[in-house]
């Protein structure tokens, strides 16, 4: 038997990849049942050993919603364009979390897997897109607290939603949030293979981006010559759409919307781009 009629009696033939823009996305394909498995795995594994288990799901946004309310709400008196504070900061906080979990995870995830990744093939972007779907699991059951949290207000305090046909928009607004949080996270974590520093430096780097965005503040609030600047965070008009469409309060423009979506592909597509020429040799590096 030659080489040539060896080749052929195997289902799967790993070659290495001729080009930076060969993305086998078929095989993300073939190994959806390990992408099911990793997702489970992050889900389980990530409170185990704890006392409290999933709780901290449900504890995480509740504990920062009420931090948020007396420090910023009360003390502070920042503004929250005429909503129940617990509401616009949950809400607020629930989006943000579920971004900044995409990139922190996303952005580790070569140092995270590096011993995996160096015994046995399968496709590299399994990793970050079990991350983003993990997170957004997390993000449903957070999503599902707020809701407790609006019906209660709803019944208990009188509060009077104004919702309207904009509603159809959160699958998409939540969709660009994980397509900025993954390819940023790719991005980044691309780069933290030869430079280390950046893993440091994302830590505080989040928490001051944070502050760039209007997480605890609407963007209504901001002076007018800030008001320009912030509008170019790309996270920026999904927060205040994601609070416009469940609170009917915030600033909602489609103009805003159009400039995320397309910083959202560019991201996406720079990011995968990047990811797939590092994942070749990055082992050398880790």
């Amino acid at each position: 038997m030659n080489h040539e009629e060896a080749i052929k009696e195997w289902d799967l033939t790993i070659e290495p990849q001729r080009s930076l823009f060969q993305i086998n996305l078929k095989d993300v394909w073939r190994y959806r049942d390990l992408l099911g498995l990793l997702v489970k795995r992050d889900i389980t594994a990530g409170y185990k050993q704890t006392i409290l288990g999933p709780i901290w799901m449900f504890l995480q946004p509740l504990f920062t919603t009420i931090t948020f309310t007396f420090v910023f709400g009360n003390l502070a008196g920042l503004s929250t364009d005429g909503l129940p504070q617990p509401l616009f900061y949950m809400a607020g906080t629930i989006a943000w979390t579920y971004f900044s979990d995409c990139l922190t995870g996303t952005a580790g995830v070569f140092r995270a897997n590096a011993g995996i990744f160096g015994k046995v093939y399968f496709p590299r972007l399994i990793m970050p897109l079990t991350l983003v779907i993990s997170n957004l699991m997390k993000f449903g059951i957070q999503l599902f607290q707020f809701l407790i949290l609006y019906i209660y207000y709803i019944v208990a305090k009188n509060y009077q939603p104004e919702l309207s046909a904009y509603i159809l928009l959160l699958p998409f607004l939540i969709l660009l949030m994980a397509m900025l949080g993954l390819g940023l996270g790719m991005t980044i974590s691309a780069m933290t293979t030869k430079y280390r520093d950046l893993s440091f430096l994302l830590g505080f780097g989040m928490t001051l981006f944070m502050y760039a965005t209007p997480v605890i503040y609407p963007l209504s609030a901001t002076p007018e010559k800030y008001k320009a600047i912030l509008s170019y965070n790309p996270i920026a008009p999904i927060l205040e759409g994601f609070r416009y469409i469940v609170l009917g309060a915030g600033t909602f423009n489609w103009n805003m919307l159009g400039y995320t979506t397309i910083v959202a592909f560019i991201t996406l597509a720079v990011g995968t781009l990047i990811f797939n020429k590092v994942e070749k040799d990055f082992v050398d590096t880790v």
